[in-house]
């Protein structure tokens, strides 16, 4: 059964229309994900959803008594600790508790028919009591709120203690106490460390309601959703699956849909001929023929879909301007506190030339402070931490800060490269989405993705040959966050990364830094892996140890020094093979090109698709051998393991 449905729902912006004959019905525990880039229109359509918003045409219809729930509805009071405002989210369970207690004092004090009369109330009430969860809200309100990363001493503090995301997700867990029919939940991994999303995904896997999620997070989409809808071009698309099949399916139809539009496209022009020519011969009977021969071009351009117009994505391209050292960054037992607060002690780090290092860990445990010292922006408590020989580091901050706030981007960007002209500096930004006027923005005034690709764009343009990046996908849609993978996979450079995104971890780590308060612990590979790994360390840690054995002794630097080498051979080789890939599919859509008839029969675009193709072939070959001098390293590093 439904508990909303969409109904032919129009909504139009500053005369933009954001999406057209938009419908679809959300049934009893769906587990959605809405996708699409930055200002198609997801926030609108939740505000609709929510009845906080009307649409300009269609409409919605809510099944009778379906409560929905969205984080803007939850009333925040500042004055109250985490732990009493989110227990509000039971408030009819605090009432009855409350009756309950009055209930109590009243007993002593009652006699004959009145005192029969409460006891009758009073165990009505207290079923009603238990039935609803009222023996457990007080322990679920604060597993929540734990599992989101509150520690026990802040669920005691007042909210207006509290930072922005702090407030967000306690307003998060208010929502995910509502039990409501449907939660609409707007980027709820924002502001969450690994291991809360890792709780959040858990949860609503058991949520016995439904909910529509908006995330740019494919990972957690991936894990939590089994439909999908995508606004694209003012049109809503839905398919069965998480993200990862939907954009699969998309993928295929769009394909399919350009292929046929092209043969239709091809057969109305071949028929015009026809009609053209039946028309110049001039007898009755051509006239007759041009005339049927003309319905039918009609009819086929009837029928005419045309594929989506592909959504305009920023074009990264990152390329080291010079090869560092062998060292690019070394830390050695250093610490940092902060008012005498301990972030880190006894931290060491050795980042190697060619390296795709992350750096995880939980909020606050000072990953950032960690990239800061590295880069002698701040200074440790002890130890040392240093860059290596020729190391040109490329900074992106996480907070986005803005030194110039009334700088346009073409003044922010030509501050930076005051060798490059305004309109180079305009077709760079140009590539970053900024369109027209947006280039004459003020700093201040841009949104935080806005700032993002500004920020992007200057590292990109300072040819660093050490990448150190503090989240940043945060600020990005799906589409923007999928061209900067791209680009980071053909980075030749070193990369320390700091993220919560797992997808971006899977497809680019070589090796995976986890951070504490006592140091960094190091697994080789991806996401995947660095479960794996971190599932044996703690079973093994677990087990009970063996008396009179003890692991033989090894050189800790020497033992890092091997496993680093065969993690930077292991991820050559599988970029290796990736551009091995890459440019065979180029070659292969190159030569169905060259059996096209219109391309086979033209001497000219034949010629020059041929010798396109040759120097593809040049590039493949050069491509092939350094896979096998790759191979050969691993395997050499393997057999010396």
């Amino acid at each position: 059964m439904p508990v909303i449905s969409a109904h032919e729902v129009k909504k139009v912006f500053v005369e933009r229309v954001l999406f057209d004959n938009v419908s679809f019905e959300i049934n009893e525990k769906d587990r959605v994900g809405l996708v699409g880039v930055n200002g198609c229109g997801k926030t609108t359509l939740f505000r609709m959803l929510a009845g906080q918003e009307a649409p300009d045409g269609g409409g919605f219809y809510r099944s009778r008594g379906a409560r929905i729930m969205t984080m803007e509805q939850t009333v925040v009071d500042t004055d109250c600790t985490v732990y009493v405002q989110t227990l509000r989210a039971f408030q009819p369970l605090i009432d009855a508790e409350a009756e309950l207690e009055a209930m109590n004092a009243q007993l002593g004090e009652a006699s004959g028919r009145t005192l029969d009369q409460l006891i009758l109330r009073q165990h009505e009430l207290r079923e009603r009591f238990a039935f609803e969860g009222g023996l457990t809200y007080k322990s679920r309100t604060r597993a929540t709120l734990l599992g989101l990363g509150f520690t026990e001493e802040e669920l005691g503090k007042p909210l207006f203690q509290m930072s922005g995301g702090q407030r967000n997700k306690a307003q998060l867990a208010s929502v995910l106490l509502s039990g409501a029919d449907l939660l609409l939940l707007d980027e709820p991994t924002n502001h969450l460390d690994l291991d809360a999303v890792a709780w959040l995904e858990e949860f609503l896997k058991g949520y016995p309601g439904a909910f529509i999620v908006v995330s740019h997070d494919r990972y957690f989409l991936d894990h939590v959703t089994g439909r999908t809808m995508e606004i694209l071009n003012g049109r809503l698309y839905a398919s069965e699956g998480n993200y990862s099949r939907h954009a699969e399916l998309m993928a295929d139809e769009q394909e399919f849909l350009r292929r046929k539009y092209a043969r239709t496209q091809k057969e109305i022009a071949r028929i015009e001929r026809i009609v053209e020519q039946q028309r110049r011969w001039g007898q009755e009977r051509n006239f007759i023929t041009a005339a049927s021969k003309q319905k039918q071009a009609d009819r086929l351009r009837a029928t005419l879909v045309a594929p989506e117009r592909e959504t305009a994505a920023i074009r990264f391209h990152f390329h080291a301007r010079a090869v560092s050292g062998n060292d690019v960054a070394v830390a050695r037992r250093i610490a940092k506190s902060y008012g005498g607060r301990k972030v880190f002690s006894d931290t060491s780090l050795l980042i190697k030339r060619g390296e795709r290092a992350f750096l995880l860990g939980p909020n606050g445990c000072g990953k950032t402070t960690l990239l800061r010292i590295l880069l002698k922006k701040e200074r440790p408590d002890c130890g040392e931490a240093y860059l290596g020989a020729n190391v040109q580091p490329g900074y992106y901050e996480q907070n986005l800060a803005v030194s110039h706030p009334e700088f346009t981007p073409v003044e922010e960007v030509r501050e930076l490269y005051p060798q490059m002209s305004d309109t180079d500096i305009r077709r760079a930004l140009g590539a970053f989405l900024f369109r027209g006027d947006d280039v004459f923005k003020k700093m201040g005034a841009l949104s935080g993705g806005e700032k993002a690709r500004v920020q992007l764009l200057k590292l990109m343009l300072s040819g660093a040959n050490f990448l150190v990046l503090d989240e940043p996908t945060n600020h990005l849609d799906i589409a923007s966050r999928e061209a900067l993978e791209a680009a980071l996979e053909d980075y030749e450079g070193t990369m320390l990364i700091v993220t919560h995104d797992r997808y971006l971890v899977e497809r680019l780590a070589d090796r995976v830094l986890e951070m504490g308060e006592d140091g960094i612990e190091e697994y080789l590979g991806g996401y995947e892996d660095y479960l794996e790994q971190k599932a044996e360390r703690r079973a093994q840690s677990d087990a009970p140890r063996e008396p009179n054995r003890s692991a033989p002794a090894e050189d800790y630097r020497a033992k890092k020094e091997r496993q680093s080498a065969l993690n930077r051979a292991a991820g050559e080789a599988r970029r290796a093979e990736e551009r091995v890939a890459k440019c065979e599919a180029e070659l292969r859509r190159m030569e169905e090109k060259l059996a096209e008839p219109s391309v086979a029969s033209d001497y000219v675009k034949a010629g020059e698709l041929s010798a396109a193709m040759e120097i593809q072939r040049a590039e493949l070959d050069k491509l092939y051998r350094a896979w096998e001098e790759a191979q050969k390293t691993l395997e050499g590093l393997n057999v010396n393991n």
